[in-house]
């Protein structure tokens, strides 16, 4: 047995590597007449009249049409992966075999592919969140054989119910499988999905005659390595050339983030037809669009998208944008694997994603159509905290793992996320992550009515995530080898995918080195400060904690109603660049409030006062984050200008924020938290019932918040307002 891999060129004949011995293409089977015929209508109808398959194409599409085939495709952005899948679809449809499952990750992707299968002759149907009142009758043409081509989510496949009823489908009849994006499937990979690990059990299940094709864009050595082991020792590997001769990429450092926006404010107008500014925060997307409404002068909406948005909503903006009746989407990687708009004009990315794999699948969106396209890089070192965040977020925390295993057994039956997040203290979206890995690792199962564990012992494989790290950590480095422009851009790029024909480019802005650019590499100082004003009047809610977490208030579940703080707000939110120089001089040393955050305050408590549940009688201060001074003394001065009383609420040795799970770090809190006397007799008093102002200097978890107003309320006081300085992320 062997993996056979074969680097395609357009500029040299095609060559297999097969075992220690080299051979051509004649090595692999060749269209018939007849199958030749079918792909050439596919591709003409995809792509017009005077199409054609290219060669490459043709070789994946040949060995597609041969029972028990696996196949492996990594080609550039917008090279043709899907009309291969397409065409041998077609074929293997008109030969009497059965449909096509395509696994796909997005909505996005989705909705592309079934207008794309549409116009190859075939009939497709996806089945995904967004259409669950038709699945029943989607099920039905499928049981009926009337549809051709069926595209899942990893996410919908993993769902036990739901897949075991779509693979009983198709099960003894199943004509190909489609594994798009396969890059998710490896934990090597920029963008691994744990999800995407029940495409192995389909693969485990499946007919062993029946072909597997499985396509990316985005894969270095070691990922094809790794997919073509998953696939079976007998894939054949089709590589391509992964330059972009349509791309100028730019990259312009040492923009700090106001600059950014900035500069896309000033030069939106000078870019090319229209296009995507990515960004790598959905905060960010959302306060981009923000600016870029009040300042993009005459050149139509704004747009934001990200996974936040409703389906529906997703794909109104998407329509838009490949209409061109937007100049511009702001969005975040949500908009990226799939999105085809062949005359796409440019992308901007205000933020380099932590991994250049992971960019060159972002900027192959542009350019796919046209002979020029920029894509433009502002990169900034406040990029690398989000990069940190992306290096260790799916590295499993031993001690989240084990108490989330311990709730699970001590449940009894399946237990919901809601149930596991209130049991053991983990954030539901940690919560959710950890379950699919270990799922993946089958020490937890997913089945009617929530997860199980199987009683599989579960050991935390440090050398192999060690490894992953180290390996995402030197896909940084190389990211900032490219915002500094050390060298060909497109040449970093290609080899970060270890692409054997990378070579300069010869028209990024490190090659052209000295030519004139009519895109400036600075900001307007003019234009960063209105942006700085327009960003300072955002709003940021602070919305309340609504579970304790397991032994944290002595029950479990719910914080019941009159015990849960009300919406609060924040002066600065996460690392919000308007409030940067504020945060940074007020938490340098614990001293007293100055004029610049009282100010900020009183703007902010002048806003917020119309959506109060009545006007709050007292200020009290609680130092979350150990600025006892600060937090009294801004207390004390808000209570001034309101005219109201001025409380503080005791503590004694408080935990710090991140060093103890969410569980343990509430049960400090509520030790660690007082009432003094002459508070809760004013509470108990006058105070009864009334809306009292709670003043914190900085929280990220919002225990603090959470407890602090529990204590109030039960000691008398009606809704509690949280008035944070900063909310960190």
């Amino acid at each position: 047995m062997y993996t056979r891999h074969i680097e395609m060129s357009e500029r040299q004949e095609s060559m297999a590597v097969m075992a220690d011995s080299t051979h051509t293409v004649r090595d692999l089977p060749a269209l018939t007449a007849a199958r030749a015929a079918t792909a050439e209508t596919v591709i003409r109808a995809l792509a017009g009249d005077d199409a054609a398959l290219r060669p490459d194409q043709q070789h994946a599409v040949a060995a597609l049409c041969e029972p028990g085939a696996r196949v492996l495709v990594v080609q550039a952005t917008g090279w043709g992966k899907s009309a291969v899948y397409w065409a041998a679809t077609r074929i293997r449809r008109e030969e009497g075999a059965g449909p096509t499952l395509v696994v796909s990750p997005l909505l996005a992707l989705m909705r592309d592919q079934v207008e794309a299968a549409s116009r190859a002759g075939l009939r497709a149907a996806t089945l995904n969140s967004a259409n669950v009142d038709d699945w029943p009758a989607i099920e039905a043409r499928v049981r009926a054989d009337e549809v051709d081509v069926l595209l899942v989510s990893p996410e919908r496949l993993a769902n036990p119910a739901f897949g075991d009823r779509v693979l009983g489908l198709l099960t003894g009849r199943l004509g190909l499988l489609v594994i798009d994006e396969a890059h998710a499937v490896s934990d090597w990979g920029h963008d691994f999905r744990p999800d995407y690990r029940r495409v192995a059990d389909v693969l485990r299940a499946l007919d062993p005659r029946t072909p597997v094709l499985a396509t990316t864009a985005t894969a270095n050595a070691r990922v094809t390595e790794d997919l073509a082991d998953q696939l079976g020792a007998a894939t054949v590997v089709l590589r391509g050339p992964l330059a972009r001769t349509s791309l100028q990429l730019v990259s312009i450092d040492g923009l700090d983030p106001l600059e950014r926006y900035a500069w896309v404010a000033d030069n939106l107008a000078r870019l090319p037809g229209s296009g995507i500014v990515y960004t790598l925060t959905v905060a960010d997307a959302e306060r981009l669009t923000g600016v870029l409404t009040e300042r993009s002068d005459g050149l139509g909406p704004v747009r934001c998208y990200t996974g936040a948005l409703a389906a529906d909503e997703r794909a109104a903006i998407e329509g838009q944008l490949r209409r061109n009746e937007v100049k511009v989407v702001v969005a975040t990687s949500a908009l990226g694997m799939g999105f085809d708009k062949p005359d796409l004009g440019f992308v901007v990315h205000v933020g380099a994603p932590p991994t250049p794999v992971a960019y060159y699948q972002q900027v192959g969106r542009a350019g796919r159509g046209l002979d020029h396209a920029p894509a433009i890089l502002l990169a900034s070192r406040s990029d690398e905290p989000v990069w940190e965040y992306f290096i260790t977020a799916t590295v499993p925390d031993p001690k989240q793992v084990r108490a989330l295993l311990h709730a699970l057994t001590e449940h009894g039956g399946p237990a919901s996320v809601p149930a596991l997040e209130a049991a053991s203290g983990v954030r539901r979206g940690r919560v959710e992550l950890l379950l699919k890995q270990l799922a993946v690792e089958r020490v937890v199962d997913r089945v009617e009515g929530g997860w199980v564990a199987t009683g599989a012992q579960w050991e935390f494989d440090a050398d192999r995530y060690d490894n992953v790290v180290a390996g995402r950590r030197r896909e940084a480095q190389i990211m900032r080898a490219y915002a500094r422009g050390e060298e060909c851009l497109m040449l970093l790029l290609q080899r970060s995918l270890d692409d054997p024909e990378a070579t300069p480019c010869g028209r990024c802005s490190v090659c052209l080195s000295g030519v004139p650019d009519p895109l400036t590499a600075s900001a307007d100082p003019e234009t960063v400060r209105a942006v700085a004003m327009r960003l300072r009047g955002d709003v940021h809610v602070i919305e309340p904690r609504k579970m304790w977490p397991g032994g944290a208030w002595g029950s479990r579940g719910r914080v019941p109603g009159d015990e849960m703080a009300a919406p609060g707000r924040a002066v600065a939110f996460a690392s919000a660049p308007e409030w940067a120089p504020l945060v940074a001089s007020s938490f340098a040393h614990d001293a007293p409030a100055d004029d610049e955050l009282v100010d900020a305050a009183v703007r902010l408590l002048a806003g917020w006062r119309g959506t109060w549940p009545g006007r709050p009688e007292a200020m009290v201060s609680l130092p979350a984050g150990g600025f006892a001074t600060m937090t009294r003394t801004l207390a004390e001065r808000l209570a001034d200008v309101g005219q109201l009383d001025a409380h503080h609420l005791d503590v004694v040795d408080p935990p710090r924020e991140g060093e103890l799970t969410s569980a343990d770090e509430a049960v400090r809190w509520r030790d660690a938290l007082r009432v003094p006397d002459d508070l809760a007799a004013r509470l108990a008093g006058p105070l009864n019932g009334r809306p009292v102002l709670l003043v914190v200097d900085r929280t990220s978890r919002l225990w603090p918040v959470t407890v602090g107003a529990a204590l109030l309320r039960r000691a008398g006081a009606g809704p509690v307002l949280p008035l944070v300085v900063h909310r960190e992320p």
